[in-house]
């Protein structure tokens, strides 16, 4: 059985998600206002990815008879100075999510709720990999410079990944 401490913890985790996917619907847009369609895109494609990590996380609430609350998110920021400042602020925000993503693995271990623990390792994996990637986009867009089209050709080149066959099963599927 599922314990009250981890069930807490994960629904304030499902508004987080939620909260990091508005986040990046907001550098989307932000990017789409600057003509930048493949960085657009990119973060468009992160912004469905958060929102499924908190429906893998409603999913797991379901299937442990847990009850499964939407909590209300923060607004996203809007405004950047910089077309690097979305990317600042994506790295550190995937940073934060890898933190809460271990304090939760952490505390499934502490309560003895191996399920929980066990369904928590696919997440640490998965931050790994996101800040990675993150961290690789920050990069090019410093070496790029100036010449953001450049970076428009990195994220093109990178965006043919394949879904992970190994991810948490979503609450309503994968739409």
């Amino acid at each position: 059985m599922t314990s009250t401490r981890f069930t807490d913890a994960l629904k304030e985790q499902i508004g987080y998600e939620f909260g990091a996917s508005q986040q990046y619907v907001a550098i989307a847009v932000y990017y789409d206002s600057e003509t930048l369609p493949q960085l657009a895109g990119h973060f468009y494609q992160q912004a469905l990815e958060e929102r499924n990590h908190a429906m893998m996380m409603v999913q797991y609430l379901l299937d442990s008879d847990q009850a499964a609350t939407i909590p209300a998110v923060a607004a996203p920021r809007n405004d950047f100075g910089d077309l690097a400042e979305p990317v600042r602020l994506a790295l550190e925000q995937e940073k934060r999510v890898s933190d809460q993503v271990a304090a939760l693995t952490a505390l499934a271990r502490t309560e003895g709720d191996f399920p929980a623990e066990q369904f928590m390792q696919w997440f640490l994996k998965e931050q790994v990999e996101e800040v990675a990637s993150m961290t690789a986009l920050l990069r090019t867009m410093e070496r790029a410079g100036p010449d953001i089209l450049e970076v428009e050709e990195y994220v093109m080149r990178q965006a043919a990944e394949a879904a992970d066959p190994t991810a948490p099963r979503a609450a309503g599927g994968a739409i």
